[in-house]
């Protein structure tokens, strides 16, 4: 066991995972998450989500216990960085993020002159053959990788969230794409369930 146990919660005294489960989803009251790109330009599109939608807070404030140690938060959002912002790369955060905080939202933000549109798949694919000697060609789901389209980059990655089986399916979905020049967010795709009475 490494010297780090001690800052887990697996490590503390009397650990229960659901005990644990149950301290977390009560101290971060994550309600939506926020897919969107690494790039700098991007930076601000938690906020727009949450602006957007309004009954969102971010970034929220620290929640401290007596002895001043971050035990909490007030954001109902939560960012998910990823190259191009697309959902390949989330999909596993998505069911870890249901699991310990019971989500309601996911958001898939897509943005103005991302550098996934610089590039193709058969681009990618040769220049890393040309430059690195390794065939990536079938390592990755390429639709899910560079932009052509918004509208279909859009559609494409709320479709492969919501069919994704680690996908709660009550969960609302979204497809935004981001304006990094104005900061407007625009609603491309709309994927919500229908509510059960």
């Amino acid at each position: 066991m490494s010297n780090f146990v001690e800052f887990t919660f697996r490590g503390q005294p009397g650990y229960s995972e659901p005990t644990a489960r149950e301290v977390i989803t009560s101290s971060i009251p994550v309600r939506t998450i926020a897919i969107y790109c690494f790039d700098p330009r991007a930076a601000d599109a938690a906020q727009a989500v949450a602006d957007y939608f309004g009954d969102e807070v971010y970034p929220g404030d620290l929640v401290l216990d007596e002895a001043d140690r971050k035990i909490g938060s007030t954001a109902t959002v939560f960012p998910l960085i990823v190259g191009g912002g697309r959902a390949a790369d989330a999909l596993r955060s998505i069911t870890v993020s249901q699991h310990l905080f019971g989500i309601e939202r996911v958001v898939v933000v897509h943005h103005s002159f991302c550098g996934a549109t610089s590039f193709t798949a058969e681009g990618i694919s040769a220049a890393w053959k040309h430059e690195h000697h390794t065939d990536i060609s079938s390592l990755y789901d390429w639709d899910g990788i560079s932009i052509a389209d918004f509208e279909k980059s859009l559609n494409y990655d709320v479709s492969l969230i919501r069919n994704s089986p680690g996908t709660p399916k009550h969960i609302e979905i979204y497809g935004l794409f981001y304006d990094i020049g104005s900061g407007e967010l625009t609603e491309v795709v709309r994927d919500v369930p229908a509510k059960v009475a």
